[in-house]
C-alpha cells in the first residue's frame, strides 16, 4: 500500500493531500469535506481507512489554503469549493498511477454539495457518489445532471438534515438511495453509528466501481 503526501498544483493555488493507493486498487474515492474540517478531519480519515482495507485508493486534500480558510465566509463559498473538486478531479487524471482507475466522492456536511455539483459537471466521469450528513440541497439546481449513482447517508435524529435530503433525492434523476442510519445524529458520533455508515458507503462504492 502506498502512501503520500501530495501538492495539487492547479492554476492559482497549491493544494496539499494525502493519497493513499492499495494494491491493484478498485477504483478511487476523493473526498470532498464540509465548512472548516480539512484533509485531516477525524470521521473522514475513519471512513477512508476503512475503504482502502477494501481495496481502494483515497484521497483526502483541503480545499482551501490556510489563508482562505481564516475567512469564514470562504468556507461556504460552493462554486469556489466545487471548481476546486473540479480542477483536483483533473489532476488526477493526469496522474500516471491512478488516472485510469474508477472515480467516485464522499462529501460530508456542505462538501455533498460541491461534490454533486462537481459530479454533474463530469457526467458518466464520475462512477458513484457518497454523501453523510450532507447538504445535497445547496446544489440543487445542479441535480438533474448527476449521472453518477448517489447514496445520501443521514442520521435518524437529523430530522431536518433528513427533510433536506429528501428534497434532494426528489431531484436527482441518476440510480439513488438514501439510507438513514437508526440512532445518528448529524456527525454520526454515536457508539458503532460512524462505523455502519461507512460500510453502507463502502458497499455502495465497490456495487458502482465493479461496473465501470
Amino acid at each position: 500500500m502506498l502512501k503520500e503526501e501530495v501538492q495539487i498544483v492547479l492554476e492559482d493555488v497549491t493544494l496539499d493531500g494525502n493519497l493513499v493507493i492499495p494494491d491493484s486498487p478498485k477504483g478511487l474515492v476523493i473526498f470532498s469535506h464540509g465548512s472548516g474540517s480539512s484533509r485531516f478531519s477525524p470521521r473522514n480519515n475513519y471512513v477512508a481507512r476503512l475503504l482502502q482495507q477494501n481495496g481502494m485508493a483515497t484521497l483526502l486534500f483541503d480545499l482551501l489554503t490556510r489563508s482562505e480558510d481564516m475567512l469564514y465566509e470562504n468556507r461556504f463559498d460552493i462554486d469556489r469549493l466545487t471548481q476546486r473538486l473540479i480542477e483536483t478531479t483533473q489532476w488526477v487524471k493526469g496522474q500516471k498511477d491512478i488516472h485510469n482507475l474508477a472515480l467516485g466522492y464522499f462529501g460530508a456536511s456542505t462538501g455533498a454539495a460541491s461534490a454533486l455539483r462537481a459530479a454533474a459537471f463530469f457526467g458518466n466521469g464520475i462512477q458513484a457518489v457518497v454523501s453523510r450528513g450532507g447538504r445535497p440541497d445547496l446544489a440543487l439546481g445542479e441535480l438533474h445532471g448527476v449521472e453518477a449513482p448517489t447514496l445520501l447517508l443521514v442520521g435518524s435524529f437529523d430530522t431536518e438534515v433528513i427533510r433536506l435530503n429528501q428534497k434532494a433525492l426528489d431531484n436527482l434523476q441518476c440510480q439513488k438511495k438514501m439510507e438513514i442510519i437508526p440512532g445518528a445524529s448529524h456527525l454520526f458520533e454515536e457508539p458503532g453509528k460512524l462505523r455502519e455508515a461507512a460500510n453502507v458507503a463502502t458497499d455502495w462504492f465497490e456495487k458502482w466501481f465493479d461496473q465501470k
